[in-house]
């Protein structure tokens, strides 16, 4: 069977003067194919199948594998590779989604998702910290993990004084519910400011288009990637190792929240 679809590689292994390529896809989500002779320098397969090119794939597919027929570049994000701190965070997005999108099944959201973050990252137009928090935040909810943060889990109430996030149970709790409410020992509770619930609330509930559309001081954004960032490690209960490469390299790193 022929598939024509749209993909984003987020991971290739060169093997010989072939390509395994973990593709994100439009139409088929996440998809492991094989794209033979792709390393030859004058191979037609060579320049849309790099790390992190958006390329129109035609891939053939017999049974449960994939072959790469052709791959027309539509962008390559080229500045990405120019930058070892923009393509260490590039490459963890990319390790992320291929953990949380889905296999075998449509996935046009989580393709927008990543194209728009790996667009802003490449032309500085969001800061490196925000697209970061929006990507991981947004990616989980998309992927069955969405926080629930309308009001206080408790007593409804929308807006309070002190409000608490609960980032196990992806909860919120307000501060006179917090005393009231039994929770299992050692679990942790992070406070939140109203301009960091807001922030998080847009990046839940937006419109696809809009959802990198806000701004926030810049102690604020700090928290807001470093909350995004734990609630991420704590829903996959595992750290990826390139979150660790990239906070090698990055001149604005986040560290766990203060609890």
């Amino acid at each position: 069977m022929q598939i024509t679809t749209m993909g984003v590689i987020l991971r290739e292994h060169d093997r010989d003067d072939d390509r395994v390529l973990t593709i994100l896809t439009e139409d088929c989500g996440v998809i492991t194919a094989y794209a033979r002779g792709a390393k030859k320098l004058r191979g037609r397969l060579l320049s849309g199948t790099e790390l992190l090119c958006c390329s129109r794939f035609v891939l053939f597919k017999y049974r449960d594998r994939y072959q790469v027929d052709s791959a027309e570049t539509e962008r390559n994000f080229f500045g990405l590779r120019t930058d070892v701190e923009k393509l260490a965070l590039a490459a963890y997005l990319a390790q992320l989604c291929s953990q949380l999108a889905p296999a075998e099944e449509p996935a046009g959201e989580f393709l927008r998702l990543t194209l728009n973050a790996l667009h802003l990252l490449e032309t500085d137009k969001r800061p490196p910290v925000l697209i970061k928090a929006v990507f991981e935040l947004r990616l989980l909810s998309m992927a069955g993990y969405m926080p629930d943060l309308v009001a206080c889990r408790h007593c409804g109430q929308y807006t309070a004084e002190t409000m608490y996030f609960l980032p196990l149970s992806g909860s919120l709790l307000c501060g006179d519910c917090l005393p009231e409410v039994r929770l299992p020992d050692n679990t942790v509770r992070l406070r939140i400011s109203p301009g960091v619930l807001t922030a998080m609330r847009h990046i839940i509930y937006s419109e696809p288009e809009k959802v990198f559309n806000f701004t926030l001081p810049l102690e604020e954004l700090k928290y807001l990637g470093d909350l995004c960032e734990y609630y991420t490690i704590v829903q996959l209960d595992r750290r990826l190792d390139s979150l660790d490469f990239y906070k090698s390299f990055s001149s604005f790193s986040v560290d766990t929240p203060t609890l």
